[in-house]
């Protein structure tokens, strides 16, 4: 296994050909916008390369994949993973691949270099910037590759509000955009609109919520039976870690999502005094010192007693008794 810089990795990618991307599961922006600003790329330079389907994908991210989804019979000679910390984060039909992954291009301090070449960029807001300057190497990004780059950057900084962005994030966001990107269009499709369902999945949650550590922490819950009485689907359900940031007060907003019966995916997003990635990491996860994840298989209050007692451990004037609030 190796380590690449830019320069590197556009030689690797220049000498290429017949190439699968694999996303990671419940595919968000940058995984997406990533995997097809990248494909597109490939394309333009004559190479045969394609998107591995992922039966995850969201009616607002799906439309940036189905251009380049890899046809039934494609047999890669190289496999690229985009913004994938680790194998355990490929979907089902891309388990296959798992030890097979020729590059693997991140961002995540939690990364675990697990591919046979691997660039990293801790420091990047999205994943999007680091393609963003791979493409730059391999050749001018045209519009139909910069208008996923956008997707990518623009939703993995919550559009340039997260605390992870940057004056490298605005510079690469603004070169996408010189582009000639219908950029307004990305923007209220996917931060100034919401379903009926997804307003209800919301109002659900704020009415349910809790608060610990004097009101700076905050549960939020979405188990299995609110979407099925919402009739809810994946689309409604994007991005609601986003939810809990933005009570006033709260620096650490954990966001419960029963995935399955008893098995809840945490969505942590935090503050300066909370970090993220070890909170996650105590319970088996990772991501970012802002935004991380895990998975903890427990019935709810069990799971519940689990992230607050990692969070306890990695704050230490962590306050455990619940504050007043709504929950």
């Amino acid at each position: 296994m190796s380590t690449l810089n830019v320069q590197e990795t556009a030689r690797l990618l220049q000498s290429w050909d017949r190439i699968l991307i694999l996303t990671h599961i419940r595919p968000d922006g940058d995984t997406v916008g990533c995997a097809a600003g990248l494909c597109q790329a490939l394309q333009e330079l004559g190479k045969e390369a394609y998107l591995l389907d992922n039966p995850g994908l969201t009616r607002f991210y799906a439309p940036y994949a189905a251009p380049y989804t890899a046809p039934a019979d494609f047999v890669p000679d190289k496999v690229i993973s985009v913004d994938i910390a680790t194998v355990n984060l490929l979907p089902d039909n891309a388990q296959g691949y798992a030890q097979r992954v020729d590059l693997a291009i991140d961002h995540h301090p939690s990364f675990t270099a697990f591919a046979r070449a691997n660039i990293v960029r801790p420091e990047a807001a999205a994943c999007g910037e680091l393609i963003y300057d791979l493409l730059r190497e391999l050749g001018p990004i045209s519009q139909e590759a910069a208008l996923p780059l956008y997707v990518a950057v623009s939703t993995d900084t919550g559009c340039f509000a997260y605390n992870n962005t940057t004056a490298q994030t605005h510079r690469v966001a603004a070169a996408l955009m010189d582009t000639g990107i219908d950029y307004q269009q990305v923007n209220k499709l996917l931060f100034r609109t919401k379903t009926r369902k997804r307003l209800q999945l919301e109002g659900a949650m704020l009415e349910k919520m809790e608060f610990y550590d004097n009101g700076r922490v905050v549960i939020l819950s979405v188990p299995l039976a609110l979407m099925g009485r919402l009739e809810a689907d994946e689309s409604d359900a994007e991005e609601l870690s986003a939810l809990g940031g933005q009570i006033e007060g709260t620096d650490c907003a954990i966001t419960m999502r029963e995935l399955r019966p008893d098995v809840w995916k945490m969505s942590v997003r935090t503050g300066p005094r909370v970090n993220a990635t070890e909170v996650c990491r105590l319970l088996g996860g990772g991501g970012h010192a802002a935004a991380a994840g895990c998975t903890v298989e427990a019935p709810w209050a069990h799971a519940k007693a689990q992230i607050l007692a990692a969070v306890a451990r990695t704050v230490a004037d962590f306050a455990g008794e619940p504050s007043t609030g709504n929950g």
